[in-house]
C-alpha cells in the first residue's frame, strides 16, 4: 500500500511537471489508471495527449508481466516479403486455465510511419501482442499510433492533430452517422460485414463492439477508409485473418 501510494505521488507530481496544472478530473483518472495498473509517468508508461490518458507501448508490456505466457506466430498466408507486408496473431494467456486471449497485427509500407518503414515485420509483431495484451486486461487505444499520427519528432513547435475526445460512457457502434458510414465502405469495398466487426473489436481493444467508445469506433472508421483507398488487398488479407465464430468464443475466455 505505501509502494502504491509513493508511484501515486510521483505520477502527480511528474504529470504536473510535463503537462502543467491539469484538472481535478484528469487528475483523477490517473490516479485510477495508477491504482489499477502501477504504471509510471517517469517510466514513460502514460501519456496525456489532448487531455486524455493513453499507456503505452513500455506500459502494456509492464502490465502483461502478470500473465502466463504470450505466444506470437507469423501467418505465412499474409506474409510477403518481397512487399515488406507481415501478418502475426498473438495469443495472451492470463493464467494457465486460460484458454488465450488473441490479437492480429498486420503492417506494410502504406499502414507504417515514414520513420519505422523497414521494420515492418517488427512493427507487425508488436501491433499483435498490443492487442492482444489490450484485450486480455480491458485496455483500450494506447498508442498515437492506433489513433492516427499527432506529429513526427520534427514538428514539435507545430500545433498537433486533434484528437476526438474519448468518453467512457458514450458508444459509438449504434450513432446513426457512424453506423450508415461503416455500412457505405462495407459495400463500396465488397468487405465481409462480420469480418469488418471482428477487426473493428480488435481495433478497439474490446471484448464486444457494443462495449467500444464513440471516439473509439470513429476512428476505426476512418482507420478502415484509410486502408480500403490505399491498399484494399492488404485490408482484405487482415479481415480474412479472423476466423468467424472463433473470435468471439477467444475473445471470451
Amino acid at each position: 500500500m505505501e509502494k502504491s501510494q509513493t508511484v501515486l505521488r510521483s505520477n502527480v507530481r511528474m504529470a504536473k511537471r510535463i503537462w502543467g496544472n491539469l484538472p481535478a478530473a484528469s487528475i483523477g483518472f490517473l490516479k485510477e489508471l495508477t491504482r489499477k495498473h502501477s504504471l509510471s509517468v517517469r517510466a514513460g508508461e502514460i501519456l496525456l495527449i489532448d487531455n486524455h490518458w493513453y499507456i503505452t507501448h513500455a506500459g502494456l508490456l509492464r502490465i502483461a508481466r502478470r500473465c502466463a505466457g504470450i505466444q506470437v506466430e507469423a501467418l505465412p498466408e499474409f506474409c510477403n516479403p518481397t512487399l515488406s507486408r507481415y501478418a502475426f496473431k498473438a495469443t495472451l494467456y492470463r493464467s494457465r486455465a486460460c484458454k488465450g486471449f488473441v490479437g492480429h497485427g498486420d503492417a506494410d509500407p502504406s499502414t507504417v510511419s515514414s520513420l519505422v518503414q523497414g521494420a515492418e515485420m517488427r512493427v507487425a509483431e508488436t501491433r499483435a501482442v498490443n492487442r492482444a495484451i489490450r484485450k486480455a486486461y480491458g485496455i483500450g487505444i494506447c498508442s498515437v499510433e492506433e489513433i492516427g499520427s499527432l506529429r513526427r519528432p520534427s514538428e514539435f513547435g507545430s500545433e498537433p492533430k486533434k484528437v476526438p475526445p474519448q468518453s467512457t460512457n458514450s458508444n459509438g457502434s449504434g450513432s446513426p452517422r457512424v453506423r450508415d458510414r461503416l455500412c457505405q465502405l462495407i459495400r463500396q469495398h465488397s468487405l465481409d460485414p462480420e469480418l469488418v466487426k471482428c477487426y473493428a473489436t480488435d481495433f478497439c481493444g474490446t471484448k464486444t463492439l457494443k462495449e467500444a467508445t464513440r471516439a473509439q469506433v470513429e476512428n476505426f472508421v476512418d482507420h478502415l477508409a484509410d486502408w480500403a483507398e490505399k491498399d484494399r488487398n492488404a485490408l482484405l488479407c487482415q479481415l480474412n485473418s479472423y476466423p468467424v465464430g472463433k473470435k468471439e468464443k477467444e475473445g471470451a475466455a
